[in-house]
């Protein structure tokens, strides 16, 4: 997947449904990324209309659990609460629209084009956490409170999914780079993660709808404005497991108790949050990294996961000593 051959076919089949949305076939085309799917920039050189169109991952969300991501897009944007890209209906009024391609059918999606660049790595970032700590908050609250339309279904990240035996991303023990020894530490530290979770519970005021992938490259910064984009990965989890898909990649960096630090501020500028709570923090972000563990093996072909590689897999076994270690010294 992903391959020359196949980025063609993509290309190909979206230039076909470009008309639906008023594009010309031959509008201009830009990859933007692969990730769980590829994004594209279509623009019109001849009216200056741009739009972006996202080409769902073959057979990894349902129309339903598609449907059901824009409804809930559409009323955040509508709530006010939460700066996001609009999705853009065909000229039929589809939000969702099926082209098929042979024995394939592709599952696209258009956004409106949103001004903005992903925020910069360097000293200001901290001051983003906090503006992302605020924008998170706002989401919770729409969550707890907002009404799901009659057939809403989106997936369920809880740590059976995330990394247990039901595991949407797959089994982060088939990473590239592990040994015995690393395996067996990882598998203690995924034991004590289960414990952990189950500890902590799922009640609806911890447990609920969340974006669940807010991490650098889905937010967009134009001048003091902050859009966030991607809802492809939302869905039924921990409130505070966003802080660490916040963090994704950035495990290692030093500044890490400062986003936190700067999160939390923002957060609880919005709506309290209890210390009981924010002690699950550490844990979660063990959990995301070791669903981005297996995230990189079962979806080898992407960029990104050919960019973190091996690398990446020794990073997480570092972490996961680190975890063990401090959890040793609070039980003791």
């Amino acid at each position: 997947m992903y391959e020359t051959e196949f980025m063609a076919r993509l290309e190909s089949a979206l230039r076909r449904a470009l008309p639906a949305w008023d594009m010309p076939p031959d509008a201009a085309l830009r990859l933007l990324s692969i990730s769980e799917n590829a994004t594209y920039l279509a623009e019109d050189k001849g009216t200056g209309q741009r739009m972006v169109l996202r080409m769902q991952r073959p057979e990894y969300h349902s129309d339903a659990e598609i449907e059901s991501e824009l409804a809930w897009v559409d009323a955040l944007r509508k709530s006010g609460l939460v700066r996001t890209a609009e999705p853009l209906r065909t000229k039929t009024g589809q939000l969702l629209y099926r082209a098929e391609d042979g024995d394939m059918i592709h599952r696209i999606t258009a956004f409106e084009w949103v001004a903005g660049n992903e925020p910069d790595q360097g000293d200001d970032l901290v001051r983003w956490y906090r503006v992302l700590g605020a924008t998170n908050a706002r989401l919770h609250q729409h969550s707890r409170h907002w009404r799901k339309p009659a057939g809403f279904v989106r997936k369920v990240w809880n740590f059976d999914t995330i990394v247990g035996p039901a595991a949407h991303w797959g089994d982060w023990r088939t990473a590239p780079g592990l040994e015995d020894a690393d395996i067996a530490l990882l598998g203690q530290v995924e034991r004590q993660l289960r414990r952990l979770c189950q500890a902590y519970g799922q009640d609806s005021e911890r447990f609920g709808l969340v974006h669940c992938d807010m991490r650098l490259a889905n937010l967009l910064v134009d001048g003091e404005q902050l859009c966030v984009v991607d809802f492809d990965d939302c869905g039924l989890s921990w409130y505070l497991y966003d802080f660490a898909a916040c963090v994704s990649f950035l495990e290692h960096d030093p500044r890490l108790e400062q986003f936190l630090a700067a999160w939390l501020e923002g957060y609880r500028g919005v709506c309290p949050l209890d210390e009981s709570e924010t002690r699950m923090i550490p844990a979660f972000i063990m959990l995301r990294r070791l669903q981005l563990t297996a995230w990189i093996a079962s979806h080898a072909e992407t960029p990104t996961a050919q960019s973190m590689g091996a690398d990446y897999v020794r990073g997480t076994v570092e972490l996961a000593r680190n975890f063990l270690a401090r959890n040793q010294e609070a039980a003791a």
